[in-house]
């Protein structure tokens, strides 16, 4: 086989090698690799046959056309075998009497089930592999064939030999293997070749078609198929972004990957580790139901393994994936499958059937079920299919291309359960008040039987009922039961039901039981809120919850429990990161509340703070400025204020302004908030110290460090005592402190408390968490400040792979990082690198924020440093004159961002031959800096440098050499002697200032 070693065989005779015929049904190809594997391991050559001979070729002529090969011809067997095609149990026996007997030399078995075969497989003298380990099975086989089996000592290194009873070292969330799957041989094959000829890193095919084709049951028949070929196998359902992620993040510890919670840290870990192919290079991950590419860079693995992926979506064809169409059964598949789940049919029957229902795998699967439990003859049943009406169905979404038969079928079926299974009818119905896919079913066993109708008491009270109707579903194909893994105890028992099924069910089932059932789920959802949506561990509880929110009617509820669940559902959202799914959730709810309560009432004001949370999360500022705006102005409008209503609003407007650049507004507004908090909450109060900490916030961005400070420290020892030292509100008043010193010029104890909060965060919040994402870049550029420049490099680069994951590529936290890298590899690494990152950034500001922000500004002076660096002096100085000028206007001119562009500026005159002009900038920069920020500020000192480099230009030496001499002196007393600042200045290189973009 090809990538395969010989094993070395010792103790064996000298043989003769032998020719084998491996005949097999696809369902059990791995058996027969493994089978060849043994057959080539001691020197016999194998050639592997997949068996289904057409229903219209007599099985002799099949059977004797196996005689055509050089050698034996070893069959493997199951009930699964001799059901191919199928035929009836008298032309199996009468072709094993006859062909197989008449050439039994030929002809050699196994046996692969503990299910009695058919009396003349006997001629065969199959030996059994069922439920035998490897060791002993390779023995049977071998003995069977008359081979000796010497000691072997096998040396693996390639895909396809794995004992098929052994599973993968990771297996996690494949559906049940169908043991009805039908044909597709040609389609899986043409899958696997497509994955394994593909370049690594890029081996991604697409199962492309409408619902009901049976994408899903590919995908698991692949799994299983192939799964001697994989040592991980992970199957993540992607209906949702939220469940898809959540699921995917699951893989980091069986991958004994050592993470945090945070699924973005998971997320991360987990493609990291498929790329590098540590601890496993043969993988397979499944996305199933993946139909919205949109966000598919950031979590599709890249590595030596496989990325199998089920979609409606069409775009995947534009993408770099290999897209394989599926569509309906060949008509042989759909005859076969018919007549195996009905026996009773006739091939002409079958064949009408299929005709009738287009070769649609999902409704022949209900056909079959209806047509194998019922004694109906095939004609009366096409005439009530043919003759049935139903309304309301065709403008159903996902159920374009279906014919009307099928849908009236199941009008059939559904009338069928509620005359003989009552049960069963009310648990469907029931189903439908929940969204398609998978349904935790078994939350609904868990409420008390006060809070269920009377009609579905049975539900609490009725185990044995339960099971009936649930089996009863099942096996009319309406719904599957879903996998649970080992170790999910906690978790209920899930059904899954598909979207098209989920959608005609609902129309054809009574719309009197709905209000009461959808009562029941929003109960049922209401309950398994895990209520700490703060909390990691929880996450994949609400990712779960979210997508039944708008089926069952919670949106529209009035229970107090039902809408704290969709708080806490929004708060998930916010503390995830799963800000696109979140504003959706927030608008749905503000839909239908706007209809039940007025704006200024409790839940829409706090609907409000949550849902501009989440906006200014995502970096729509002017939405979440918006609508506090409006609450706020119908807050005061009224005759008697609400303080506490008012001042929380205020806070969330405040924290509009300061992303929106309206720096001072909002720290006067802020100051209201912490004096109202104070007055009526308490100095210690939670909001109160949220409220102290987004006025630093203020402070810092008005480039009032030392004030910042004072208070950032003195919110992060309230913090530590009201709250506790690893609470991630004090975690983040730690960063800010740090944040604050490194500003202030304190570079060293600014790198010494963030190397200890960065630690604290990765052991409290996980490494992928956007604060500790912010706090671990807060660390490089501490470093970078403090002159540890090659580990700044190295964090800086680390970081950007894990906020595009967390983040995205628009996101300003990812702006503001790319901005820093290129800064840094500007002045330490690669200039096109530099170039292209600054640019990056600079469109993204100006994108999200507008041409006129402050921070769109200030990159204007990056822009100036990369072309300065590059040699286009004069473009470089227009690009530090208009961010000085923008700047200045904007945040006057003691600003500190103010005085680092007047800095860079100074030196773009300077090397343009504007000397007098450059002189008299820097000195009046300097000027300002001593003022603003002090004598011994280490932006003060570079402009010292400058302005000494200026007047040594217009040969004034002597004030040039004293001014250089201060700096220096003072450079070395703050910095160090070795710091890179103090080497350059002493080198007299002309000091430049890096704009770091801050939103706060």
């Amino acid at each position: 086989m090809v990538g395969q070693r010989q094993p070395v065989v010792t103790g064996a005779p000298e043989q003769e090698s032998e020719h084998f015929l491996v005949v097999f049904a696809g369902y059990h190809r791995p058996w027969a690799t493994w089978i060849a594997h043994q057959l080539e391991g001691h020197g016999h050559r194998v050639t592997l046959q997949r068996w289904d001979p057409p229903r219209e070729v007599p099985l002799e002529t099949a059977l004797r056309d196996l005689l055509l090969a050089r050698g034996r011809v070893l069959l493997v067997l199951s009930d699964w075998f001799f059901q191919l095609g199928p035929r009836p149990d008298g032309e199996w026996n009468r072709a094993l009497r006859g062909v197989i007997a008449d050439n039994a030399p030929r002809f050699a078995a196994v046996n692969l089930t503990n299910r009695t075969l058919l009396p003349a497989t006997a001629v065969l003298e199959p030996v059994d592999l069922w439920g035998v380990g490897a060791e002993e099975a390779a023995r049977r086989l071998l003995t069977r064939l008359d081979l000796p089996s010497g000691t072997q000592q096998w040396s693996i290194d390639a895909p396809g030999i794995r004992y098929p009873n052994d599973p993968p070292a990771v297996w996690g969330g494949v559906p049940r293997r169908n043991a009805r799957f039908t044909g597709r041989d040609e389609l899986l094959n043409d899958v696997q070749q497509q994955l394994m000829d593909a370049q690594h890193g890029t081996s991604v095919s697409v199962l492309l078609g409408m619902s009901g084709i049976g994408k899903t049951q590919l995908a698991v028949e692949y799994a299983y198929r192939f799964s001697s070929d994989y040592d991980v196998v992970w199957w993540v359902n992607s209906d949702l972004r939220g469940t898809q992620r959540e699921r995917f993040a699951e893989l980091a510890p069986e991958l004994g990957l050592r993470t945090g919670s945070e699924p973005g840290e998971r997320i991360r870990a987990v493609r990291e580790a498929l790329r590098r192919g540590e601890p496993y290079g043969r993988w397979l991950i499944v996305f199933d139901g993946w139909d919205d590419p949109e966000d598919a860079s950031e979590l599709l693995p890249s590595g030596k393994g496989h990325v199998l992926v089920t979609s409606r979506n069409r775009t995947w064809a534009t993408s770099s994936t290999s897209v394989v169409q599926v569509r309906g059964f060949d008509r042989a598949e759909s005859t076969g499958y018919l007549m195996r789940r009905a026996p009773r049919l006739t091939p002409a029957e079958a064949d009408q059937v299929a005709v009738e229902f287009e070769d649609i795998p999902l409704q022949l699967a209900q056909a079959a079920a209806w047509l194998g439990e019922s004694d109906m003859a095939v004609p009366e049943y096409l005439r009530m299919v043919r003759e049935g009406q139903l309304m309301g169905l065709d403008d159903q979404p996902g159920l374009d291309g279906y014919p009307i038969s099928s849908r009236t079928s199941w009008a059939i079926l559904i009338n069928r359960l509620r005359e003989s299974q009552p049960h069963a009818a009310e648990l469907l119905t029931l189903c439908t008040s929940f969204a398609p896919g998978r349904i935790p079913l078994g939350l609904v066993r868990q409420l008390p039987e006060s809070e269920l109708p009377t009609n579905l008491t049975w539900l609490a009270t009725d185990l044995p009922g339960w099971t009936r109707a649930l089996d009863t579903l099942v096996n009319y194909s309406v719904l599957t039961k879903e996998f649970r893994e080992p170790t999910s105890e906690d978790r209920p028992d899930s059904v899954h039901m598909h979207r098209l099924v989920h959608g005609i069910v609902r129309e054809l089932t009574s719309r009197q039981d709905r209000p009461a059932h959808r009562q029941v789920v929003r109960r049922v959802l209401a309950a398994a809120d895990p209520g700490d949506p703060g909390d990691s561990r929880q996450w994949p509880r609400y990712a779960e919850l979210l997508p039944h929110l708008e089926p069952s009617g919670a949106f529209g509820s009035t229970n107090r429990r039902v809408q704290d669940l969709l708080f806490n559902c929004l708060r998930y959202c916010f503390r995830s990161g799963e800000y696109r799914t979140g504003m959706e959730l927030a608008d749905k709810i503000r839909s239908h509340w706007s209809e039940m309560f007025a704006p200024d009432d409790p839940p829409m004001l706090d609907l409000t703070l949550d849902q501009c949370n989440i906006l200014r999360s995502a970096g729509r500022f002017q939405e979440a400025y918006e609508l506090d705006r409006a609450v706020i102005e119908r807050l005061r409008s009224v005759a008697r204020v609400d303080e506490l209503a008012v001042m929380y609003a205020a806070s969330s407007l405040a924290a509009d302004q300061r992303f929106l650049g309206q720096y001072t507004e909002a720290l006067q507004l802020q100051r209201e908030v912490l004096e109202t908090s104070n007055r009526l909450l308490g100095p210690e109060d939670y909001f109160t110290l949220n409220a102290q900490h987004n006025l630093a916030v203020g402070l810092r961005q008005l480039g009032r460090y030392d004030e910042a400070h004072e208070l950032d420290l003195e919110t992060l020892r309230r913090r530590e005592t009201v709250l506790r030292a690893r609470h991630w509100a004090t975690l983040n008043s730690g960063n800010a402190c740090a944040r604050d010193l490194r500003l202030m010029g304190r570079f060293r104890e600014a790198l010494a408390r963030q190397e200890l909060g960065m630690r604290m965060h990765v052991q409290v919040m996980g490494a992928s968490h956007p604060q500790t994402l912010r706090a671990r870049h807060n660390l490089a550029l501490c470093q970078r400040r403090a002159g540890n420049t090659r580990e700044a490099g190295g964090l800086l680069a680390s970081l950007l792979e894990q906020m595009e994951q967390v983040h995205g590529r628009s996101h300003y936290a990812y702006l503001s990082l790319i901005a820093d890298y290129g800064s840094y590899q500007r002045s330490h690494g690669d200039l096109g690198l530099a170039r292209e990152l600054t640019d990056r950034a600079q469109t993204g500001f100006r994108t999200l924020l507008g041409p006129a922000h402050p921070v769109t500004t200030g990159m204007l002076s990056n822009i100036g440093l990369v072309l300065h660096v590059a040699g286009e002096r004069a473009h470089a100085l227009s690009m530090f004159e208009a961010a000085l000028a923008g700047l200045t206007a904007a945040l006057g001119e003691d600003h500190p961002w103010v005085l680092g562009c007047a800095l860079n500026a100074t030196g773009g005159r300077n090397f343009n031959g504007r000397l007098d002009s450059a002189a008299e900038l820097s000195r009046d920069t300097l000027r300002r800096a001593r003022r603003a920020l002090g004598p011994e500020h280490p932006l003060t000192l570079s402009c010292e440098v400058a302005l000494a480099a200026d007047l040594r230009a217009l040969s004034e030496h002597k004030e040039a050499g004293k001014m250089e001499e201060d700096a220096l002196q003072h450079l070395t007393l703050t910095l160090g002697a070795q710091h890179p600042h103090t080497l350059s200045a002493r080198q007299r290189v002309r000091p430049y200032w890096d704009f770091e973009p801050y939103l706060g």
